[in-house]
């Protein structure tokens, strides 16, 4: 059981690498984004989408923590 397990993570790691690879593959196009006047660099679509990806990974959970660590904090002060 614990084999089968193994494989399908494999499978999935496996799979998984290759849609990410495809991805960046196919999206190669540079394009320059524009925030409140500020332009920044010819960087491909691929590698922005992973970097917008990455910092929602880092940011979500903090704010999910923050956010949990005030609620908590709250309900003490009422009971």
């Amino acid at each position: 059981m614990r084999n089968l397990k193994r494989i399908l993570l494999g499978v999935f790691i496996l799979l998984l690498v290759l849609a990410v690879l495809a991805f960046v593959l196919e999206n190669q196009q540079s394009v320059s984004l524009l925030f409140l006047g500020w332009a920044g660099p010819q960087l491909p679509v691929s590698l922005i989408m992973v970097l917008a990806l990455l910092i929602g990974m880092v940011i979500g959970p903090i704010l999910g923590w923050f956010l949990g660590r005030s609620s908590r904090a709250s309900r003490k002060r009422v009971v």
